[in-house]
């Protein structure tokens, strides 16, 4: 092994001075030796020979653009469609540390849909004093065309993408969750196909999990809770259109599910009923996955500018005859405010302590936390609660002093909308330079499937690198890219082949 610490150096072809630098690496420990189930892979890269590694990174590269595996970053002038960055270099994640993952995903969704049936019907954990009421009637995300609504078997997130983060330590935070359209779970699936073509060795040998049975299980979750007694429901992919950032991925899990991707001016109500227009005519809809926001669902109900969403689909989705998933009210559960309380919501549904702690989390809203953070402002990371994509946040320790003034300002006028953390020393994956390998810091997203009787969650998840040395954001908006994730089996467990993902 041939990775350095601060106080160790040798020298190879793929590596060179590799450096730890005191942060958790997925691959390597403090010692510079391979970490278990990394070691198949290190062993393969450390014998390619010089400059192999970046030949193979750019063939992924090209593979990408002919794949047009690509999404839209909306802050550039005319929003500038880019192929994902990908790099070729997996994080691999130990058998017993997904397990602890698992465990804490399925606890946090469940406690989580309890508490969306609750905030939109008797509001118990309100008025039990457990959850501020001011902080949900002032949350922009929570819609009070909402109440009353009961989703089949009481599942409002059926597909949830929650972000988790890793310390300098090798423990896993959640940083935050994603109820609406979670976006990302097909770069996971074309991330792995090209990682089996180009490591094919190492991916044997590593024993990973599959994820290629992902798209099937969304499928057969979607049917599962379409409205009852209907024996081969219809489902369909609801999209924006072409412009939106994520169309690639729509029109993806469309075509592997086998089922119709519709834009709102394909669907119709009729005596409270969802149809879509086809060349043989009206076809009824049970189910649609929705890849739109709540917002923009139906203009009889939410915003009456829409030209995206269906008039009179909210009305279908009362009176039973259409599924949605995601369920429309989830977004109060993404708002970065309600996320500090979600400790508190498995507690109270669960009667149970936090398998996955949150980031430790200052509210704003609170007097004595919004004070601390005035005071504090230079070491850490504060964010506007319903910002996403890396936008809306201010990392104080690289924050100038007239940015820090700047959002001084927005926290006194509108304490409500801001949350802070401590700047957290994320952990690294070797990632591939121009003529090396350096460390650069990542997260995590997996997806969580949930039904009426289980949540089953991808053994993987989409692993997003900060591609600008010393960078911490990792959104692809922002200049950050994405890895394969394997997790190593236990024995008995399912192990991916070449043939499948």
């Amino acid at each position: 092994m041939s990775m350095q610490t601060q106080s160790q150096s040798t020298q190879n072809s793929a590596f060179g001075d590799y450096q730890i630098q005191g942060f958790f690496d997925e691959l390597v420990d403090q010692q510079g030796q391979p970490r278990p189930d990394a070691a198949e892979l290190v062993a393969l890269i450390e014998q390619l020979p010089p400059g192999e590694l970046q030949r193979r990174q750019q063939a992924i590269e090209r593979s990408l653009y002919r794949m047009g595996i690509t999404f839209t970053v909306y802050s550039d002038a005319a929003g500038t469609e880019k192929i994902m960055p990908f790099d070729i270099v997996p994080r691999i994640i130990s058998a017993i540390a997904w397990a602890h993952i698992e465990a804490g995903l399925k606890q946090r969704i469940k406690a989580l849909n309890m508490f969306l049936s609750d905030i939109y019907s008797d509001q118990q954990i309100v008025n039990d004093g457990v959850l501020p009421r001011e902080l949900v009637d002032t949350a922009p995300t929570f819609l009070p065309q909402c109440m009353g609504l009961k989703p089949f078997n009481d599942v409002w997130c059926h597909v949830t993408g929650t972000d988790l983060v890793r310390d300098d330590t090798g423990a896993f935070f959640v940083l935050e969750d994603n109820l609406r359209c979670p976006s990302g779970a097909s770069y996971v699936m074309q991330n792995r196909y090209l990682m089996k073509k180009n490591f094919p060795q190492a991916f044997r040998a590593s024993q990973v999990r599959p994820v290629s049975d992902y798209p099937a299980r969304l499928f057969a979750t979607l049917c599962e809770m379409s409205p009852p007694d209907i024996e081969d429901p219809t489902v369909a992919v609801l999209t924006p259109g072409v412009y939106n950032s994520a169309f690639y991925e729509h029109s993806f899990f469309a075509q592997q599910m086998g089922v119709e991707l519709v834009e709102g001016r394909d669907l119709l109500v009729r005596d409270d009923v969802v149809y879509m227009r086809t060349t043989d005519g009206l076809q009824k809809v049970d189910m649609i996955y929705r890849r739109i926001d709540d917002v923009f669902l139906d203009p009889e109900v939410f915003r009456d500018d829409s030209v995206l969403g269906v008039a009179g689909l909210m009305r279908a989705y009362r009176l039973g005859n259409v599924s949605l998933a995601n369920a429309p009210g989830t977004g109060i559960a993404d708002d970065k405010v309600i996320y500090a309380y979600v400790p508190e919501m498995i507690e109270y549904y669960l009667g149970e302590e936090q398998i996955l702690p949150n980031v430790p989390t200052y509210v704003c809203f609170r007097d004595e936390d919004r004070q601390y953070v005035l005071n504090h402002l230079d070491e850490l990371v504060v964010k506007a609660a319903n910002e996403s994509g890396g936008y809306g946040i201010l990392i104080g320790p690289h924050a100038s002093q007239a940015e820090r003034a700047e959002y001084a300002r927005q926290i006194e006028a509108n304490p409500r909308n801001f949350v802070a953390q401590p700047t957290l020393a994320l952990s690294r994956v070797p990632t591939v330079t121009d003529d090396a390998l350096e460390g650069r810091h990542v997260d995590l997203r997996p997806y969580i499937l949930c039904n009426k009787d289980d949540v089953w969650v991808m053994p993987g998840g989409l692993t997003r690198v900060a591609l600008r040395k010393g960078s911490l954001v990792v959104n692809s908006s922002q200049g950050g890219g994405s890895k394969d994730t394997w997790v190593a089996a236990e024995p008995g467990q399912r192990v991916a082949s070449l043939q499948s993902s």
